[in-house]
């Protein structure tokens, strides 16, 4: 049992890595799954410490995760109201039309929220750059947390 545990954290760990580029993939979640099913075995034994302060990671960087895009818009292109609301919908939509959909989406909405803000067209385009720089932030801290609990789960395993 504890041999089909482990393998099945395995491809919850692989599963949550390719979840931090793929948006239809909760990553860091499924990661965390991964530990969890490490802790079910009878030869490992993770602390209720270290799995709460691993869910909080999760938590935490899922928030952020929708939430950075929209500071990225907000400070680099000093977007208004309809330019976070527009990156918003962008990353929403974008999520329709894979790969490049999650990617795209939240700049272009980024910047017609810009547009619709009164913004002129170089305005507009620094808000939808820095939705897509917290985007990459966001893919960033993703893959940062899934290869912590990939790290967690070699650790223990070895």
């Amino acid at each position: 049992m504890d041999i089909a545990l482990i393998i099945l954290g395995i491809i919850c760990l692989i599963t949550g890595l390719a979840g931090c580029i793929l948006p239809m993939l909760p990553g860091p979640p499924v990661a965390y799954a991964g530990l969890i099913l490490l802790h079910l075995t009878d030869g490992v034994s993770l602390s209720t410490t270290e799995l709460l302060v691993c869910l909080l990671i999760v938590v935490v960087v899922q928030v952020l995760d929708y939430i950075i895009p929209m500071l990225g818009t907000k400070y680099t292109g000093k977007g208004g109201k309809w330019a976070n609301r527009g990156t918003l919908i962008g990353t929403l939509l974008g999520m329709f039309f894979l790969p490049w959909g999650i990617i795209i989406g939240p700049f272009v909405g980024a910047f017609m929220g810009a547009t619709k803000d009164g913004m002129d067209n170089t305005q507009a385009l620094k808000a939808g750059f820095g939705s897509l720089l917290g985007f990459l932030l966001g893919t960033v801290l993703k893959f940062v947390a899934c290869g912590y609990f990939i790290w967690v789960f070699v650790r223990e395993l070895v």
